[in-house]
């Protein structure tokens, strides 16, 4: 892809450089975590009941989430940046449909989709940039779409970088950033913190939304 910002180009290969490693951690990044797989099959629950089209993952990487919302029962393909990560995707879930694209400026009409999750895919956007992405995200979705907001929360503090395993990362409180939400034509519908697990150092914070 060609005319990328300078941080999308750094995200795309430093995820590029790591993508056989991060597709093994990953893998089986759902087994153990009850709390993220409620709130994923809530989003499938009002993205299937609405059935206002399809289903993206922005920020796919391997894939591994992507196939789990097919395994909800919607019709959902990914997309990412990283062309490695895409091919990673395609070859452990040959049935699925995987697009190298940058989730700020998606190859898709208007009010198309019915549901986004974002899985931890906007984590390393510069801050300010952030209002953007939610734009986006709101153009491509029809009235009543539903988006799946998933991040790093940061536990009282203001937004925040911190040394991601893959490049820097930011945390975010959760009032912020439903306020950008709310901002870009979203209505809240719930939201769930989930304390860091021993193996993790930051709390996880879940945004779910309708697009107004």
């Amino acid at each position: 892809m060609t005319g990328l910002p300078s941080y999308l180009r750094a995200t795309a290969d430093a995820y590029d450089a790591m993508a056989v490693r991060y597709a093994e951690a990953v893998r089986d990044g759902l087994d153990h975590l009850p709390l993220d797989r409620a709130v994923l099959a809530a989003f499938a629950e009002l993205a299937g009941a609405a059935d206002a089209g399809p289903v993206a993952e922005l920020g796919c990487g391997p894939g591994y989430v992507t196939a789990h919302l097919r395994g909800l029962g919607l019709d959902a393909f990914g997309v990412d940046l990283s062309p490695v990560m895409i091919d990673l995707a395609r070859e452990a879930y040959p049935d699925s449909r995987f697009e190298v694209g940058s989730m700020d400026a998606l190859d898709l009409a208007d009010g198309t989709l019915g549901g986004i999750v974002s899985w931890y895919s906007v984590i390393h956007t510069p801050p300010r940039e952030i209002p953007s992405y939610f734009a986006e995200f709101r153009r491509v979705l029809a009235p009543g779409g539903t988006l799946l907001f998933a991040f790093f929360e940061s536990e009282g503090g203001p937004v925040s970088a911190f040394d991601h395993k893959v490049t820097t990362a930011y945390r975010w409180p959760i009032d912020d950033l439903a306020g950008l939400a709310r901002e870009a034509g979203f209505v809240e519908v719930g939201r769930m913190l989930r304390e860091p697990r021993e193996d993790e150092r930051f709390r996880r914070g879940h945004l779910l939304t309708r697009a107004g």
